[in-house]
């Protein structure tokens, strides 16, 4: 009798595979990935909640330009949605998109704060990134590209970058505070209150990334969402029960710091005002971009972007099972050309770099193996845009602890090096250092490709840089030299 049951639940899963006819059939090709509608639907749900915080975050990062919130939340929303359903429809991978986590970054404290472009300009230079990239996937300038730099610097802008978002994320938080004597020093754990970065609770964004990190660790589903609930849920409560003056409220933030406490509620659903997009659409300064000091900018959005998207699409296609007999990747090059095109698209609605997602991992664990999922995280994130209450009401030090989550992610790819090499880790700490410390992804790079050729010639073995590496070697010195 058992047997018979497991033959009949046998023939009623073939026959739901052979239900999934039609359109879907044809668009995707589920039959041919042995795979199912409700499997790339549950697959879809399982990377959007995995990489949703994306929709908080960037805004919360970005606004530091003086670019509006509203409108950052919503170009988020519309440059994640896009850019995923054309890696859906084009590429016919399960793969998410969104603005880059790091490259916002770079956008905002180095190119606009640190070197005091724009922020319409340093859109252009997003934007002529993009173009680069779009024409590299179209020529075999990227695999040049991949082949050319060594996997040691590969992993250290991985690293580096998620060393420079931790650094922004424990000072937004307040856990470490500006120094005259050290530079930079431990902040007062017990401070509650707002200054010039915003709401300030070190204790609550440690507590959110821990919280974040057990969660994850022990795979529960939307861990990233579930540790920014409940520590906004956790101010919530402060705010209700706590007196105003408990609050502690800098010079520098009383313009803005609200009457009530961390947290004031204006509803969590809203029908989204596309009005609010209009400050930054299509508002890029192109030829503004079109300076020999705004070049190294330019490499870095390319390089950081070209080589965390290859690294992504090549692990999500080894889980999926997107190789064929040879170990060739099938479709890797429509993905990168969709996420090039992506990336230009972006730029319109005033996003950063838009990139593939190493979250949409989760989404293939689940038995995603088609743009289906990708389609399906797309739609979800359209449908995010009606959530922008929700996400001015969440006070960053809940949103920052979710950053520095994912920096410690990133620098795991640190484990790749040869440790026992030292012309091969020793430029690959240097990149990941320098990113952090001269806060600025460019200054890093330049440090890793030096340091790298100058290693590698000094020991005997120049033979191993290649001619793309000497290449951007000088162009990084003739920076330091003219430029700097």
């Amino acid at each position: 009798m058992e047997q018979v049951s497991k033959s009949y639940e046998n023939e009623e899963d073939k026959e739901d595979k052979t239900n999934d006819v039609g359109l879907l059939e044809r668009l995707f090709k589920l039959s041919e990935h042995n795979t199912s509608v409700k499997t790339e639907l549950m697959a879809g749900l399982t990377t959007f909640v995995t990489m949703s915080y994306i929709m908080f975050l960037n805004p919360v990062i970005m606004s530091n330009t003086g670019m509006p919130f509203d409108g950052l939340f919503l170009a988020t929303c519309l440059g994640a949605a896009i850019a995923t359903i054309i890696m859906g429809l084009y590429a016919n991978w399960p793969v998410g998109l969104a603005p880059g986590m790091g490259l916002n970054a770079f956008f905002t404290f180095s190119v606009v704060g640190g070197m005091g472009y724009s922020w319409q300009i340093a859109l252009g230079a997003v934007f002529l990134s993009g173009v680069l990239f779009v024409f590299m996937s179209v020529t075999r300038l990227r695999e040049w590209m991949l082949d050319s730099i060594p996997m040691s610097l590969r992993l250290a802008m991985t690293a580096g970058v998620g060393l420079f978002l931790g650094f922004i994320g424990l000072r937004f938080t307040g856990i470490i505070v500006a120094s005259p004597d050290n530079i930079v020093a431990l902040g007062d754990m017990t401070h509650f209150g707002f200054g010039q970065f915003g709401p300030e609770a070190p204790a609550l964004g440690f507590l959110s990334f821990l919280l974040i990190s057990v969660l994850s660790y022990r795979k529960v589903f939307g861990a990233v969402i579930i540790g920014i609930a409940s520590v906004t849920l956790l101010a919530f409560v402060m705010t209700w029960v706590l007196p105003v003056d408990f609050f502690v409220v800098a010079e520098a933030a009383k313009s803005f710091a609200p009457q009530s406490g961390f947290v004031a509620y204006n509803g969590i659903l809203a029908v989204p005002e596309f009005s609010a997009l209009e400050p930054i659409l299509w508002k890029a300064d192109i030829a503004g971009a079109f300076q020999v000091a705004l070049i190294p900018v330019i490499v870095t959005f390319l390089f950081v972007n070209i080589f965390d998207t290859a690294g992504t699409l090549m692990g999500v296609a080894e889980r999926a099972g997107l190789q064929d007999k040879n170990g060739k990747i099938k479709g890797l090059s429509k993905s990168l050309k969709a996420d090039s095109i992506a990336s230009v698209i972006g730029t319109g609605f005033g996003c950063p770099p838009v990139t593939s997602y190493v979250e949409s991992a989760a989404g293939v664990a689940a038995g995603g193996r088609t743009g289906l999922t990708a389609v399906t995280i797309g739609l979800l994130f359209a449908v995010g845009m009606f959530f922008l209450p929700l996400a001015k009401m969440l006070p960053a030090f809940a949103v920052d602890g979710a950053l520095i989550y994912v920096a410690m992610l990133m620098m795991s790819s640190l484990k790749g090096l040869d440790w026992d090499d030292l012309t091969e880790y020793a430029p690959a700490v240097c990149t990941t250092i320098m990113m952090a410390f001269t806060f600025s992804i460019a200054n890093g790079i330049a440090f890793g490709f030096i340091t790298y050729t100058v290693l590698k010639v000094g020991t005997g073995k120049s033979n191993q840089v290649s001619k793309g590496v000497w290449a951007l070697t000088v162009l990084f010195i003739a920076k330091f030299i003219f430029l700097n």
